[in-house]
C-alpha cells in the first residue's frame, strides 16, 4: 500500500488554521505542524549533523529521529476530494 500524503507546515503561516485548512482541502491530505521556532534553521542543523556523521553511513532518517513529533493541525473537510478533481 502506498502511504498517504501528509503535509508538514512550518513558519508563520503554520499558525493560521484557515491557511492550513485550505492546504489540507486542496491536497486532500492532513496537515501537521511542529512547535519549533525557526524550523528552517532546525532542518539545516539536522543536515549539518548528517554531514558530520556521513562517514559512518548514518542515514538522515536516523539523524532526525530525535526531531520533535509533528502535531495534527487539520484534516481535509468532507467533500474536499471532489473539489480538487
Amino acid at each position: 500500500a502506498v502511504p498517504r500524503t501528509r503535509i508538514l507546515a512550518t513558519g508563520g503561516a503554520s499558525h493560521n488554521k484557515k491557511i492550513l485548512q485550505v492546504l489540507s482541502d486542496v491536497f486532500n491530505a492532513p496537515v501537521y505542524t511542529i512547535d519549533t521556532a525557526n524550523s528552517a534553521c532546525l532542518g539545516s542543523a539536522y543536515r549539518a549533523i548528517h554531514g558530520l556523521v556521513a562517514e559512518r553511513n548514518v542515514s538522515l532518517a536516523d539523524v532526525v529521529k530525535s526531531a520533535p513529533e509533528p502535531r495534527l493541525a487539520v484534516t481535509p473537510a468532507a467533500g474536499a476530494e471532489e473539489v480538487s478533481r
